[in-house]
């Protein structure tokens, strides 16, 4: 039954690509009990030559990353005693704006970043500046910062990630990961994604997102690949508590402001799940075209992948209505379901 939901609910993705607003989509959905269906359509690469996507295809999972990777992380490494959420970064990071003791930057701490509640903006063109891992990541501790109000922030994920390899003695793209997740993807098994005018090339099985090569790959806001049966495998271990501790699911799931959590987005009119969701959902998005939510109340989750910056961000791919009402359409059909049984 949960195949026929899944196919029904990929309408509007299909109608997405019969339109040529995206390429190709994938579309998976899980349960507590540990049900799981997928259906998909299109190409995972239109350019130079067209190739079909398939349920094993590998996503440039963009901003999912945040999530799945370095919230998670964190928040085992806080399970572990390794670091307290409420210390300031710091106690991990104490090279952080070194040359200014009084430095706001110094103050933040490893909640605060998580649920983007700092003055740190939303993102810098940092490739610009050179293409060294090591030296931009001592330019991010050491940028003066240009305050603001708190906004949702590359910038907070990239200190995270550089905490996590402090804490962990471990490079980023060499940090233990999930089945079908990685940081590694083998490119003739990817989606591609964006015709980048910088590299000069079709992008496939490298990160799309330019801070996140420049900094080898993998940073704690972008890097991470995944198929849908990894994204729904996370996604599973969220739902039945098997991923974190009490406390720790209960950080996620706990609102630090109107529209966050620790690392996650929870439900809220507008957003990018649907109106159809119950209060307690909480999700996340990814550039490239990804995202993933997770219904507490309905013990429910499910993954729209798509590779909308192929072969180029600047058209308007409609992911965020794309997105709410593939978001409606699986409730709808899975409250149906229900009812029935």
């Amino acid at each position: 039954m949960l195949n026929n939901i899944v196919e029904q609910a990929f309408a509007p993705a299909l109608e997405a690509i019969r339109r040529g607003a995206i390429p190709g989509a994938v579309l998976g959905i899980a349960t507590a009990d540990g049900r799981s269906a997928v259906h998909f359509a299109g190409a995972a690469q239109i350019e130079p030559e067209q190739e079909d996507i398939s349920r094993d295809t590998w996503f440039d999972l963009a901003s999912l990353t945040k999530v799945i990777f370095t919230t998670t992380r964190i928040l085992r490494l806080a399970e572990e005693g390794k670091l307290d959420l409420d210390a300031p970064l710091v106690t991990a990071l104490p090279d952080l704006r070194q040359y200014d003791m009084n430095a706001a930057e110094r103050k933040l701490t490893f909640r605060q970043c998580l649920a983007h509640q700092t003055h740190l903006p939303a993102v810098e063109p940092l490739y610009t500046y050179g293409q060294d891992p090591q030296t931009l990541r001592a330019f991010i501790l050491q940028r003066v910062w240009q305050s603001g109000p708190p906004v949702y922030s590359d910038i907070n994920f990239m200190l995270l990630g550089i905490a996590i390899e402090r804490l962990t003695g471990q490079a980023l793209i060499d940090q233990p990961l999930p089945p079908l997740l990685t940081f590694r993807p083998n490119p003739r098994h990817c989606a591609a994604t964006e015709r980048c005018t910088w590299r000069g090339r079709v992008i496939r099985g490298e990160v799309h997102d330019e801070n996140a090569f420049a900094l080898g790959g993998a940073s704690g806001h972008a890097g991470l690949f995944g198929t849908i049966d990894g994204v729904l495998g996370f996604a599973r271990s969220i739902l039945d508590g098997s991923a974190l501790s009490p406390s720790s699911l209960e950080a996620i799931r706990k609102r630090e402001s109107e529209k966050r959590t620790v690392g996650w987005e929870g439900a809220y009119a507008g957003w990018h799940g649907g109106d159809a969701c119950s209060p307690s959902t909480i999700g996340h998005t990814g550039f490239t075209g990804t995202g993933l939510w997770i219904d507490f109340e309905r013990g429910l989750a499910w993954s729209l992948l798509t590779n909308r910056v192929h072969p180029s961000r600047h058209t308007d791919s409609g992911i965020l209505p794309l997105r709410r009402a593939t978001g409606e359409q699986v409730i709808a059909r899975f409250d149906a379901l229900t009812q029935q049984a």
